[in-house]
């Protein structure tokens, strides 16, 4: 069974030219520090076509970073045991962004519930709910702060699909995501 969250129509067309990238478990695990360099790494890549422009290329770098980083990071504190494939294309409208990885069935309905909360409503409502109940009560962890701060400031439009794995206890999840770029250097 497949189960989608967001807005469907970014979780296709990823077909274009696309750069992967694979995170493999291993000896030396798979951390937050993982994130942060390949975040920087895409970032740079994709923003290189931008470098005559000082402020074009840091405000393009930023947010392609902070949006891969913070994806990567969700995929890395939510997987089950395994890689993560991102894969991301550019066009002159839009950074594209798919991370699939796989999560225990508990993980992925935590997660399906976290989901059915923030893609409904404005995006900018609900972080400062978000925030304000973090503020009442800074000892319960609010998730999908960083996911409604995407949405609200950066104008990511974000997608998941859930789908049954090859193994049993485990579903895939595939995390696509789309931010204006066209809007950022204008």
């Amino acid at each position: 069974m497949t189960t989608l969250f967001g807005t469907p129509d970014i979780a296709i067309g990823m077909k274009e030219s696309v750069s992967r990238v694979r995170l493999f478990d291993g000896p030396l695990d798979l951390s937050w520090r993982h994130c942060a360099t390949t975040s920087d790494f895409i970032a740079d890549l994709f923003a290189l076509r931008f470098r005559s422009s000082r402020n074009d290329y840091m405000e393009v770098r930023h947010s392609i970073g902070y949006l891969v980083n913070e994806l990567i990071e969700n995929a890395v504190k939510f997987r089950a045991p395994g890689e993560i494939l991102i894969e991301a294309s550019m066009d002159s409208e839009c950074f594209k962004l798919k991370v699939s990885n796989d999560v225990d069935g508990e993980d992925a309905s935590e997660f399906q519930s976290l989901l059915a909360d923030i893609t409904v409503g404005d995006p900018i409502d609900l972080l400062i709910q978000r925030i304000e109940a973090n503020a009442a009560n800074p000892d319960v962890a609010s998730s999908g702060l960083g996911l409604l701060t995407l949405m609200s400031d950066y104008g990511a439009r974000l997608a998941w699909i859930f789908s049954a794995a090859d193994e049993s206890d485990r579903i895939s999840v595939e995390t696509y995501a789309s931010i204006p770029i066209s809007q950022i250097h204008n």
